[in-house]
């Protein structure tokens, strides 16, 4: 492996704690997705200097993420692997299992907190807060949704637009009567 994909493997392994999943995970999908070629399991233990039996459990883990998939090579009886899609279609899938995982688990507990009757003041106001942060998550959501919902390359487009739309927004609001 050259220092440059080790790095990057290194590395991955430990962002994918912050991604939703162990590290040794990350570091397998690092591996296949800087891999110009579909790569075996054994390839990916023997590689990461792992056991087999671990490997096949990030793998199955990657697999029910929709982030790998297995790779018929013709003539071969191992297990090969390749990215199941772009980097896009990687990121999306990421985002979509930590929706699930995070946002919408909170969201349930909102939604069930903000029905209670509040019993006094102090819950009253607790359910007004909890109604703000309900919003805003519903808000982000929403606005994600539409975000995938773009395609690669219109989202790269917006986003390459960055603080040009903010700028628009702030002439917009220079124009409106009474702005100061």
């Amino acid at each position: 492996m050259s220092s440059i994909v080790m790095s990057a493997v290194l590395h991955f392994g430990e962002m994918g704690s912050r991604w939703g999943f162990n590290r040794t995970v990350g570091q397998i999908l690092a591996l296949i997705v800087l891999n110009d070629k579909p790569i075996s399991a054994q390839e990916i233990a023997d590689s990461l200097s792992i056991s087999r039996g671990n490997t096949s459990m990030g793998l199955k883990e990657l697999q029910s993420w929709q982030l790998v998939k297995q790779h018929i090579v013709p003539g071969e009886r191992k297990e090969f692997f390749v990215a199941a899609g772009d980097i896009w279609t990687l990121a999306n899938r990421v985002l979509e299992e930590r929706k699930k995982r995070e946002i919408d688990p909170t969201l349930s507990l909102l939604r069930d907190l903000l029905l209670d009757t509040p019993s006094n003041k102090t819950d009253t106001e607790a359910q007004k807060k909890l109604n703000e942060i309900h919003d805003l998550l519903e808000s982000v959501t929403r606005w994600s949704e539409e975000l995938q919902r773009l395609g690669p390359d219109k989202l790269a487009t917006l986003m390459k637009l960055g603080a040009s739309v903010g700028k628009v927004l702030e002439f917009k609001d220079k124009l409106k009567p009474g702005h100061q």
